[in-house]
């Protein structure tokens, strides 16, 4: 089966890069809603063109609303593979077009090409596989291409509003080996107004506009302090927090400058918090004992520089197989008297609203802030490794790469996170940066066609077998 599938699959190299370049060249990032199409013309584009290409293929393709389309191989469906068409914007410093792939010493160059329209494309051509080698199967397989993954997954919610969900899925949407467990979220945003009077008081504050994202940069505008009375303190504070600090002054207001590392909120220990160091560093100033002084030691307080497992406001857990929590103060306005901000925790198994949300809300209108907003809380995803969808997809992969099988914890969020029995499976193999979201993202050809195999294997063996 195994020789049948790979010989099979590598006849297809040619039609697999030439499929693969006519869905990368549309630029399928999200734009303005339009009638009939509610992530604008780019995904709306990409789902026509990926329904022409399964036409030539010898499959037909429901499309729901340009939110989704769906392939079906087999009738009673029990395995769903999950994909999406729609890309994040090309940002800037490629050296390659990004909607024009090319091919380079074995790598197809061009937004989407790994992330994910080459992962769609694996899914599609292993459908077709084990069609042409195999027949019908006894259990069908069913193939979902979404077109709104990057900007919040409404995609999802509109097709499983349409849709059961199935007995087992995969996503090829993140890495090998496999991911069964992902970290539940609380990211709640908050308020407080505070009295700001007095001559030496800051006047402004910005520190991120991303609560996900440890920030890197953070300002605040301060008046009634000298730029020389202060040098000392700086540079205190830049050997304490490892954060660089510039200042400016200007017409009496002193304007500070922080620049740290940023980081993904998954794993804000990576990062130094530009926002969190400023916020230190205020607080050693000579201030006027006004409210928004005390407000900012407040905040100090509650989420130290460089505290990331939420110890200080009272929130610390760890589980062996999720990990530790992690907590990311992502967000710090302040103007006119008001601060808002926001955090990002990722909460291990076993974390829920009473021993996470109660205490953060808690701690924060202990000091006079106020959460905005639903702030809901988004519950770990967790599927048991001894899942029928996880041996076997885990035997598939040690069978074609003879490396270890194992399943991976993250404190981020796939495709599946909240889909039943989900789990991702590949398609980014250990040990390579396939620049995603990045300039010259990147897919290997060989790489996609081990990809397309697996998939096939794991088709043929939840919905052929016995």
């Amino acid at each position: 089966m195994k020789d049948r599938i790979s010989a099979y699959i590598d006849l297809q190299k040619n039609d697999f890069i030439r499929d693969l370049k006519s869905l990368v060249d549309i630029k399928s990032v999200r734009e303005e809603k339009k009638e009939g199409k509610p992530f604008g013309d780019g995904p709306a584009r990409a789902l026509e063109e990926a329904i022409k290409i399964s036409a030539s293929h010898g499959f037909s393709v429901i499309n729901f609303e340009n939110y989704a389309g769906e392939i079906t191989l087999g009738e009673d469906p029990v395995l769903m593979l999950l994909s999406h068409l729609d890309v994040v914007d090309e940002g800037d410093f490629w050296t390659k077009e990004p909607y024009n792939m090319v091919i380079e010493d074995g790598k197809a160059y061009g937004r989407g090409t790994t992330d994910d329209k080459g992962a769609a494309l694996c899914c599609l051509y292993a459908m077709k596989a084990v069609r042409e080698l195999f027949g019908t199967p006894k259990r069908g397989v069913r193939l979902c291409l979404g077109c709104g993954e990057e900007t919040g997954s409404e995609d999802m919610q509109y097709y499983f509003s349409k849709r059961e969900f199935l007995p087992y899925t995969l996503s090829p949407d993140a890495d090998y080996p496999l991911i069964n467990l992902e970290k539940g979220r609380y990211a709640p945003d908050f308020t407080k107004t505070a009295e700001n009077g007095g001559e030496k008081r800051v006047l402004s504050f910005t520190g991120g506009n991303t609560k996900n994202i440890v920030p890197c940069k953070a300002s605040a505008v301060i008046s009634g302090i000298k730029e020389e009375k202060i040098t000392d303190i700086i540079k205190q504070c830049e050997k304490e927090t490892g954060v660089s600090f510039s200042t400016a002054e200007n017409d009496g207001v002193l304007s500070i400058s922080a620049l740290g590392v940023s980081a993904h909120a998954a794993h804000p220990e990576n990062g130094n918090n530009a926002g969190t160091a400023l916020v230190y560093l205020i607080n050693r100033l000579p201030l006027t004992e006004n409210e928004a002084a005390l407000s900012f030691r407040s905040l100090e307080r509650l989420f130290p520089h460089n505290e990331t497992d939420g110890t200080s406001s009272g929130v610390k857990m760890s589980e062996e197989k999720s990990g530790a929590l992690t907590l990311n103060f992502g967000v710090l306005h302040f103007s006119d008297g008001k601060f808002t901000g926001a955090l990002d925790l990722r909460c291990p198994l076993g974390a829920d609203e009473k021993n996470v949300k109660a205490v953060i809300e808690k701690a924060l209108s202990e000091n006079g802030f106020s959460p905005v907003g639903e702030n809901e809380m988004i519950p770990v995803h967790f599927v048991p490794e001894d899942a029928p969808i996880i041996k076997t997809a885990l035997k598939v992969y040690e069978e074609y790469t003879g490396l270890p099988g194992k399943c991976l914890s993250i404190g981020g969020g796939t495709y599946v996170h909240g889909i039943p029995g989900g789990v991702a499976f590949g398609i980014e193999f250990p040990g390579t940066d396939y620049r995603i979201h990045g300039a010259d993202e990147f897919a290997v050809i060989d790489e996609l066609l081990l990809t397309t195999k697996m998939y096939a294997s794991i088709i043929y063996e939840l919905c052929y077998g016995e």
